[in-house]
């Protein structure tokens, strides 16, 4: 995984950036990237409610359909 950008810069005629050029292979990483930190903010948030929790395994077995 290649963490090292090397962006393009475009500029106005004030030389100022105006837009980036990236490689599309480096543009996806940087996608993944920010899809990663949004679910770790995702479950920072739901670790901080501090909510009870239940196994898979309990939780499958009150999902199963009573053969009564």
């Amino acid at each position: 995984m290649n963490k090292t950008l090397h962006p393009q810069y475009i500029t106005d005629e004030q030389g100022k950036r105006v837009s980036v050029v990236l490689l599309i292979q480096q543009w996806q990483q940087v996608l993944d990237d920010l899809e990663e930190l949004d679910d770790i903010r995702l479950y920072d948030e739901v670790k901080a409610r501090q909510e009870p929790t239940r196994s898979l395994a309990d939780y499958r077995k009150k999902r199963q359909p009573s053969n009564d």
